[in-house]
C-alpha cells in the first residue's frame, strides 16, 4: 500500500487549490519536523502541523521555519506549530546518534548521504581535519567508520559543546577545538584529507586548507552554484589559490549534494593537492 501523504490528511482542512500549494516533503530532525508554510496560509498552519503529527507517529514537535539562516553562524528561527514545545531533539544518522537544538547550532539533515559519501572514502590511519564542523557529524562518523585520527574546528561555542557531548555520546576519539579556522589551524600539524562544509564562504579559507595538507592528501570543498557554473566556478576558485600558493592539484570528482533552488545546488568539489 503507497504511504499516505500530508495531502491526504489535510483533505477537508485545505480547498483542493491550497493543497496544490502544500510541499509534501519536509524536514525531520529526531522528532521534530521542520515545514514550510506558504504565503497566506497562516490560517492553516495549525492544522498542516496536525496532519504532520498524525502522519508521522515518531514526530513530537512540528515547528516552521521563520526566515533564513543569519548571522556568522548561519542559525535560523523558528515558530512552534505543535506538539511538545522544544527545540533540542536526538537524531540518528548514519548509526551516529546526535543531540542538537535547531536555533542553536546548524544542522542539515539533507546532509546524511553526502557525509556518508565522505567517509567511506577516508582510509584506517589517515590524519583528517573537519573545519566548521558544528555539532560534530562530519567528525564523529568519519572517527566511528573508519579509525582515522579525526580532528575537528567549530566556532559557535553551542555547537562545540553539543559536539563534545555528541562525541561522549558515541564513543568517538575526535580531537575538538572550539574557535575560528584562521587562528587554531596554524597551531596544528599538516593533514592527509581536510573537509570543508562551509558552502557559503568557504572559499576565504582555501588557502588555509592547501597549506595545511600532505602531500597528496585530498581536500572536499563545497560551494554554492548556479546550475550553470558547474564545476567551473568553483575549480576556478582552486585553480585560483593553488596557482598563488604555487601548489599542483587535481579535481577528482565534482559532486552535487544538494539543491537549493531552482537551478542552484551545493556542490562539492574534491582536489588533491599533488
Amino acid at each position: 500500500m503507497a504511504k499516505k501523504t500530508i495531502k491526504h490528511f489535510l483533505k477537508g482542512e485545505l480547498t483542493p487549490n491550497e493543497l496544490s500549494s502544500i510541499r509534501r516533503a519536509f524536514d525531520v530532525v529526531g522528532d521534530i519536523a521542520i515545514v514550510e508554510v506558504p504565503r497566506g496560509f497562516s490560517k492553516k498552519e495549525k492544522a498542516i502541523a496536525r496532519a504532520v503529527l498524525e502522519m508521522n507517529r515518531q514526530v513530537k514537535t512540528v515547528v516552521k521555519k521563520k526566515g533564513g539562516h543569519t548571522g556568522r553562524y548561519r542559525l535560523q528561527k523558528f515558530n512552534h506549530l505543535a506538539g511538545e514545545k522544544k527545540k533540542e531533539t536526538i537524531t540518528v544518522e548514519n548509526g551516529v546518534r546526535l543531540k542538537v537544538n535547531i536555533e542553536k547550532a546548524y544542522y542539515s539533515p539533507r546532509m546524511g548521504s553526502e557525509r556518508k559519501r565522505i567517509y567511506s572514502q577516508v582510509k584506517k590511519g589517515e590524519t583528517v581535519l573537519v573545519m566548521f564542523s558544528g555539532v560534530g557529524p562530519y567528525p564523529i562518523e568519519i572517527a566511528k567508520h573508519s579509525c582515522a585520527d579525526v580532528y575537528a574546528i567549530e566556532m559557535n561555542p553551542a555547537a562545540h559543546k553539543y559536539s563534545v557531548e555528541n562525541a561522549m555520546m558515541n564513543k568517538a576519539p575526535v580531537k575538538l577545538y572550539c574557535g575560528d579556522v584562521k587562528k587554531v589551524l596554524p597551531k596544528l600539524k599538516k593533514f592527509d584529507r581536510i573537509v570543508m562544509p562551509l558552502p557559503k564562504g568557504a572559499e576565504t579559507y582555501l588557502p588555509l586548507a592547501v597549506n595545511h595538507i600532505k602531500k597528496a592528501g585530498i581536500i572536499h570543498y563545497y560551494d554554492f552554484l548556479e546550475e550553470k557554473d558547474i564545476p567551473e566556478a568553483a575549480v576556478g576558485k582552486v585553480k585560483a589559490t593553488c596557482t598563488k600558493l604555487k601548489k599542483r592539484f587535481r579535481v577528482i570528482r565534482t559532486v552535487k549534494c544538494g539543491q537549493l533552488a531552482p537551478r542552484a545546488y551545493r556542490v562539492c568539489i574534491d582536489f588533491r593537492v599533488l
